[in-house]
């Protein structure tokens, strides 16, 4: 018999109790608030959220599903999540991304266009090469991040959070209609009838090698192509949000469960949910849009000063640019730094007190690292304290726990690299 959402949502809230991951729970509406915000516009009818074509598959499967940016997806399957977060560590996972926004810019003017409105130099790029880029606003801030690939010179292929979807694209199409409206060559196609597959873990290239032709072990970290898997053609990422070597494919809407049951046919393979993936990210130090960045931070502040290419630190001919040049020359006063802590978990909007009661900062994202057990944690402190070692505490529930800034990644990272 089916659970209502109302059940599902209690549970996961209590599995990420568990976990050392901030929940609340009103009983109005039943919401909860987790680092990886799971939400719901209701709960009385969970027809209200979308689903993903492998919606059926997630559920026959065991999946326990969830409302999360507007959708119904799963936060876990029949394993807990310590162990799904150890299982993708030590062999392989299949993640359901497809509440995420894939979408192609295309025309001779398509990087030129994107170059107004993200800090990286796609032009530099190499055909089927990407990187992380962010989107800014006039403040610099993160309106988004983003990983872009250079498709070739008249083709971009981008994807974006599900929960910024749309003011993704209202940003771009904006944007899109000054440009062309100069003369500017570019359109914009919006990927809804593909999926999106994420198959992470030391062992997802020998599962995926099965079902292609072309040899994987010459697609490195970050590079792209278009090729056929198991008959469909898909486009094809060695990238993903684990720290572990893996891929994001693309495939039309009508190929995915079919390609979700070829690789879970796999042993070595095991479904995986929100639950772990929000821990492995953490793990591997990756921020997460809502949490780590926001339209206030801007990437230098994030620690993400490397996505602004050196090429275009003097023009910064890019939205919100001479704030972030300004920054570039003279510092900020804030960092993005993580955290090893006691005590209780550290939970999102915890203060982060110096060892005589001043406040320095705030958790953005926290829990309890199943690989490490201990709990980890990242977030921004004022820029004298950000120096990995430094002794501070983080208030949970009104007790000072310790905690000492800690370098990230927290666990080693696993991406497939020219030797």
């Amino acid at each position: 018999m089916r659970q209502s959402a109302r059940t599902l949502v209690a549970r996961a809230a209590r599995a990420l109790e568990l976990q050392g991951v901030n929940t609340t729970t009103t009983s109005s509406s039943a919401q909860v608030a987790a680092p990886f915000a799971i939400s719901a516009r209701s709960f009385a009818n969970d027809a209200d959220l979308l689903k993903t074509p492998l919606y059926d598959f997630h559920v026959e499967n065991g999946g326990k599903m969830v409302p999360f940016a507007g959708w119904s997806m799963p936060i876990q399957y029949k394993d807990s999540i310590m162990e799904a977060t150890n299982h993708c560590r030590t062999h392989a996972s299949l993640f359901d991304v497809s509440h995420m926004c894939g979408l192609t810019l295309k025309g001779k003017d398509a990087i030129k266009f994107l170059e107004g409105l993200v800090v990286g130099d796609i032009n530099a790029l190499a055909d089927g090469t990407g990187t992380l880029s962010v989107f800014t606003n006039e403040k610099g801030g993160i309106i988004d991040d983003t990983v872009v690939t250079k498709v070739n010179g008249n083709e971009v292929y981008l994807v974006v959070n599900a929960g910024c979807r749309e003011k993704d694209l209202a940003h771009l199409n904006k944007h899109l209609q000054a440009f062309t409206a100069k003369g500017g060559d570019v359109t914009m196609d919006v990927h809804d009838d593909r999926s999106l597959l994420a198959l992470q873990g030391p062992e997802a290239a020998q599962v995926l090698q099965q079902h292609v032709k072309e040899d994987l072990s010459k697609l490195y970290f970050g590079m792209f192509t278009k090729i056929d898997i198991a008959g469909s053609p898909c486009f094809v990422t060695r990238t993903g949000y684990t720290g572990e070597d893996g891929f994001e494919l693309s495939i039309p809407n009508a190929d995915a469960v079919a390609l979700a049951k070829a690789l879970t046919s796999d042993s070595r393979v095991r479904l995986a949910g929100l639950g772990p993936r929000d821990s492995l990210r953490l793990e591997a130090g990756l921020c997460l849009y809502g949490n780590d960045l926001n339209e206030d931070i801007t990437p230098v502040e994030a620690g993400l000063t490397w996505t602004i290419a050196k090429s275009r630190r003097d023009a910064c001919d890019f939205l919100g640019g001479d704030v972030i040049k300004k920054q570039l020359a003279d510092g900020v006063k804030q960092r993005r730094v993580g955290f090893v802590c006691k005590g209780a978990p550290a939970r999102q909007h915890s203060d982060v007190i110096t060892p005589e009661g001043q406040k320095v900062g705030e958790i953005t994202s926290g829990a309890f690292s199943p690989c490490l057990k201990k709990n980890i944690a990242m977030g921004y402190v004022d820029k004298p304290f950000a120096k990995a070692g430094t002794e501070l505490k983080v208030v949970v529930r009104g007790k000072a726990s310790d905690a000492v800034v800690t370098k990230m990644p927290f666990v080693p990272v696993h991406y497939h690299k020219p030797s």
